[in-house]
């Protein structure tokens, strides 16, 4: 098939959207479709233009994929109205791009989002040229924005937001997202069942397996042997609620084991080195790069995943992925009836967002519980190599988009009962 796939982020990007975007795209190319891209340059998660790289029109290959690269402007300070020009920059940037695809004839043009605003014209390039198209949701990005804050709007102005986005998505032959709850969502934008489809995030195969090579992080780092190490590793991004993690580190730096080493890079590094300065146990490290991702993920004996309340079941930590392959137990922060926690639940702690004294007491519990931690290690990583392994889901993606193109359901329909149940980790 031709499958041209338009969305802001893409490869080279290290995390989030464009590190999955451009494993699917060579993931299509190995499967022997021809894959075309119209992206971004590489600017995230520093929110700028990737050293080596120009914010212009451009062309060039990378893994078999075509790639267009389009320019945006990038505020170096992003708040709400000023994420809404960068989103919208892009996307009326690319326009030009996606029409000379037109001649190209693809048979699915792929959306993905964030950024919505790329959806009118992702839209429009399938429907002139024939198309089927499809919506790939990684984060609802709407009602994040105004649940998080991030856009303020009283409710006139939120309503005509949402009718814009529920029209949109109703536009589309396929909708796929990345959680079942996020699935139920969509059906209550008015998606109907048999266009949804389910894309988790995924975990590349060998990262379900034992890390087989010789650690150094805890060298490099001063980290004792016989400590036990919470890791958090992820874009230091809003959405996270990582302002907690400070105030955890405190409650736990009489504790003789605990370690906690914060990994990333983004627009709360800042705030975080700050808070944390002086702290002896608390290791702090850029970015790694992605051939030390499963070193760096199996040197951890916990997993920290802490959540903003206001995203819950808005999105999915694509970082959950690794934390479950690397068979290590997670302690996050989610309410009790979110996707989140009944994944975690099985493998891990759940605590009550904002709640430092009961994250910090889940630490202490499973660093003195070596046992515990083996067990449910073993129960993270099974669901990792269940639900989650790469050949799977992108396996799954080639039947449904075949099945998109042959205007069939194969596949896609999802009963009732699935969605209630499948999200509960077992």
């Amino acid at each position: 098939m031709r499958i041209l796939i338009h969305g802001i982020n893409f490869h080279p990007e290290p995390t989030g959207i464009g590190k999955y975007s451009g494993d699917m795209a060579a993931g299509l190319v190995a499967m022997g479709h021809q894959v075309r891209v119209v992206a971004a340059p590489p600017y995230y998660p520093d929110w700028r233009v990737n050293d080596g790289w120009s914010n212009r029109y451009r062309r060039h290959t990378w893994q078999g994929v075509d790639v267009w690269r389009v320019p945006l402007w990038v505020p170096q300070t992003p708040s709400g109205l000023k994420r809404i020009v960068h989103l919208l920059s892009f996307s009326v940037a690319a326009l030009p791009v996606l029409a000379l695809q037109l001649f190209w004839r693809p048979q699915v043009v792929m959306v993905v989002a964030p950024a919505l605003t790329s959806a009118p014209g992702g839209w429009l390039t399938a429907r002139l040229s024939g198309a089927r198209a499809w919506l790939h949701v990684q984060d609802f990005e709407v009602d994040a924005a105004f649940e998080l804050g991030l856009i303020n709007g009283n409710g006139l102005v939120r309503k005509l937001v949402t009718g814009i986005e529920h029209w949109l998505l109703q536009r589309f032959d396929r909708v796929s997202t990345i959680s079942w709850r996020m699935l139920d969502r969509t059906r209550s934008k008015g998606v109907a069942r048999n266009r949804l489809v389910f894309l988790p995030n995924w975990v590349g195969d060998q990262a379900v397996e034992d890390y087989a090579g010789q650690g150094r992080y805890r060298e490099e780092l001063g980290i004792a042997d016989d400590a036990v190490v919470a890791l958090f590793s992820g874009t230091l991004g809003g959405k996270q609620g990582l302002d907690l993690l400070p105030e955890v580190a405190k409650l736990v730096a009489d504790h003789p084991q605990l370690v906690m080493v914060i990994c990333g890079d983004g627009v709360m590094k800042p705030q975080l080195e700050a808070a944390c300065e002086g702290m002896v146990n608390v290791r702090m490290l850029p970015l790694q790069p992605a051939e030390r991702l499963a070193e760096l993920l199996h040197m951890a004996d916990i997993h920290l995943l802490p959540q903003n309340p206001g995203a819950a079941d808005l999105v999915m930590p694509s970082k959950l992925s690794g934390m479950l392959g690397s068979g290590r137990p997670v302690v996050t922060t989610a309410e009790p009836d979110t996707e989140l926690a009944h994944v975690v639940a099985a493998c891990g702690r759940v605590v009550p967002p904002g709640d430092a004294p009961q994250l910090a007491q889940a630490l202490i519990d499973l660093a003195e519980r070596p046992e515990l931690r083996a067990e449910l290690g073993l129960k993270a990583n099974e669901y990792a190599r269940k639900h989650l392994v790469r050949s799977v889901v992108l396996g799954r993606l080639n039947e449904c988009l075949q099945a998109c193109t042959d205007h069939t359901t194969a596949g896609v329909e999802l009963p009732l009962e699935t969605t209630q149940t499948s999200g509960r980790g077992g």
